[in-house]
């Protein structure tokens, strides 16, 4: 894959949080003995997948993660959801309203919310649901071939107590193949509950 074409999106990651948070999340992280392997790359603009989600304690983990990384993600919502007062904090916690109804496509909708940021990471879950299932839903791959930005796999290993900072996949427009490489990847990472992961 040639990477020269994602040369534009070189740059530091959208910032979040502060120190106060960083610090905290990073005493969460001590605390329930889990650590961090790897470094996000220096791209300002990607999709993040992380998995296996197989349990409620993914959402704590990822946040005391995002506390220490101190990035700034977006996530999607039903459009639904996002109605007055509720509509001001989701967005200001990084939600983008979706609306599955409409003709011109989520995939659409995403790729448009990219292009209309300077900086913009987007985190997703792939298997859509905490039950098993298989396979996994390729959205985020469309996403980011329709965007032109990487995807980073991120994996929480219970097992080794570890948030692993993966491979990143160059979407090559063969979406069999990379959502292959997907699966290759979380195969190797020890969910909560094995037992609710199809790969």
């Amino acid at each position: 894959m040639n990477t020269d074409e994602y040369a534009h999106l070189n740059g530091k990651p959208p910032k979040g949080g502060n120190r106060v948070a960083a610090s905290f999340g990073g005493f969460l992280l001590r605390l329930f003995k889990w650590k961090i392997q790897g470094q996000l790359p220096h791209y300002k603009k990607m999709v993040i997948a992380v998995a296996p989600h197989t349990s409620n304690w993914d959402f704590f983990l990822g946040v005391a993660v995002l506390f220490v990384l101190r990035i700034r993600i977006k996530f999607l919502g039903k459009h639904s959801i996002f109605i007055p007062v509720f509509k001001q904090v989701l967005t200001r916690l990084g939600g983008i309203p979706v609306d599955r109804r409409a003709t011109h496509g989520v995939v659409e909708q995403i790729t448009r919310a990219f292009n209309s940021h300077e900086a913009m990471i987007l985190a997703v879950a792939p298997e859509g649901t905490r039950s098993p299932v298989y396979p996994w839903k390729t959205g985020f791959l469309a996403v980011a071939q329709e965007a032109r930005v990487p995807v980073l796999l991120i994996g929480f290993d219970f097992k080794l107590k570890t948030v692993i900072i993966g491979e990143i996949i160059y979407p090559s427009g063969d979406l069999n193949n990379d959502m292959q490489k997907v699966y290759d990847f979380f195969k190797s990472i020890n969910a909560k509950y094995p037992s609710k992961v199809i790969t």
